[in-house]
């Protein structure tokens, strides 16, 4: 896929991977949607530095935790662009949970935010993404594969996500691409003391942590060259899921 002029339209973009993956694609000469829910100040920031790369770049609010956003997102990038070619699902919450600490809001509204908006988003997409014959990148993560127990809500979200994008892959065949992109340690949060982060690098077979740079250029790659990839699911990792 050529970007060049290509409507994108990234949730969370306003900090960490997701504005990462929107100077990227901005760069390429992507016209941007950027997906913000609390953080304004950043996105704007972040739609500030896309158009210094001489694209366009729009903010959007939305609390996709709401039923109703996803469609309300939509709607109105359409109504600011006229299409909609690419979908990057990269919102989403990261909030400790172990088994003891249940609680039933909190796991519905990681659900919501996780899982379901995605699903919601990509509905509520689908007719202009087949239109454009585009394309849809969930966000997911490699831990899925070594489950965190202090973290139930979000690894089974996250796991659920990698399950749906093989299943949209198949629903929206031929005309659009579903992928996933399954970052390791490439955005530490902030609840990682210096100790934690290095004893989790230490696990790595590359022996560093990554950065969300190095997750935008997978997703420039499955944009630009992955033309025949549908369904899989990449790994960004170090090699962590392999030890």
């Amino acid at each position: 896929m050529n970007l060049k002029g290509r409507v994108v339209l990234v949730t969370g973009a306003a900090r960490r991977v997701g504005r990462s993956v929107a100077l990227r694609l901005a760069e390429a000469g992507a016209r941007m949607a950027l997906h913000f829910n609390q953080s304004e100040a950043d996105a704007e920031k972040t739609g500030s530095d896309c158009r210094a790369l001489k694209t366009e770049a729009a903010t959007f609010q939305a609390d996709l935790a709401d039923s109703g956003a996803p469609a309300r997102l939509i709607q109105a990038v359409l109504e600011r662009y006229g299409r909609l070619d690419v979908l990057i699902n990269n919102a989403a919450v990261f909030e400790r949970m172990s088994l003891d600490e249940y609680d039933l809001a909190a796991w519905d509204r990681c659900l919501r935010i996780n899982l379901t908006a995605p699903m919601a988003l990509t509905y509520a997409a689908r007719e202009a993404l087949r239109q454009a014959r585009g394309r849809v990148i969930n966000l997911c993560d490699s831990a899925v594969q070594r489950p965190w127990p202090r973290y139930l809500a979000y690894i089974v979200s996250k796991g659920g996500l990698g399950a749906l994008t093989k299943a949209l892959a198949r629903a929206l065949a031929p005309e659009v691409n579903v992928v996933g992109v399954a970052p390791g340690a490439a955005a530490w949060s902030d609840d990682y003391d210096t100790p934690t982060r290095a004893r989790l690098t230490e696990k790595i077979p590359l022996k560093r942590a990554g950065t969300p740079n190095d997750v935008a250029a997978a997703v420039y790659y499955l944009l630009s060259e992955g033309d025949y990839v549908t369904g899989a699911i990449l790994n960004v990792d170090g090699g962590r899921a392999i030890v």
